[in-house]
């Protein structure tokens, strides 16, 4: 699948209860599906929408004969799955050394960064980005980190009461992405 409109969460159960961890988010342009239609094996992770979304599916034959006749489209699907392989060997690096808090502060660095489309949007309906604002439930936002949500709703607390970002139901409001960016670096204040 092709996404054409909107935002997915790419995620697998865990050993803990049926505890998911959130491996990706996922926006227009990108693929969906694309390792089950290169090597045959079935899916590895389940994809769940974050709102209304648009796609294009693609039959794993008809991908992999596009592939073959496009080499330059087969170039930039190796750059998207070596991208992702290298976000995947960060994401380890990041479980075994830094904190929620820092895992949660380079999250959310990252989601206010992403395409203006993305999961995160103005406060005020039709109004411009000036602060972004993440749209994902605490447990959402624990599934990316690899954290329990009372963990995150612990690290989100330390930010608010630094007046480093504002919370809600599913929002969390940029309040200031120096200071974030600073503890996603390792700086703890």
């Amino acid at each position: 699948m092709i996404v054409l409109r909107g935002w997915v969460t790419v995620s697998v159960s865990t050993d803990r209860g049926g505890t998911r961890l959130i491996l990706g988010l996922r926006g227009p342009g990108e693929l969906l599906g694309e390792m089950a239609a290169l090597d045959s094996h079935p899916r590895s992770a389940t994809v769940r929408a974050l709102g209304p979304v648009e796609v294009q599916v693609i039959s794993g034959d008809a991908f992999r004969r596009f592939l073959a006749l496009h080499p330059r489209v087969s170039g930039l699907v190796i750059r998207q799955l070596t991208f992702r392989l290298r976000s995947s060997d960060q994401e380890r690096s990041a479980l075994a050394s830094l904190t929620v808090l820092q895992r949660l502060a380079a999250r959310l660095t990252e989601l206010s960064r992403a395409n203006p489309t993305g999961p995160y949007a103005p406060a005020l309906p039709g109004a411009r980005p000036t602060r972004a604002v993440v749209r994902l439930a605490q447990d959402e936002l624990a599934a990316t980190v690899g954290a329990t949500r009372e963990a995150v709703a612990k690290a989100l607390r330390l930010l608010r009461d630094q007046e480093v970002v504002r919370t809600g139901n599913r929002m969390v409001e940029i309040l200031d992405p120096a200071l974030l960016a600073l503890l996603a670096d390792g700086h703890q204040e």
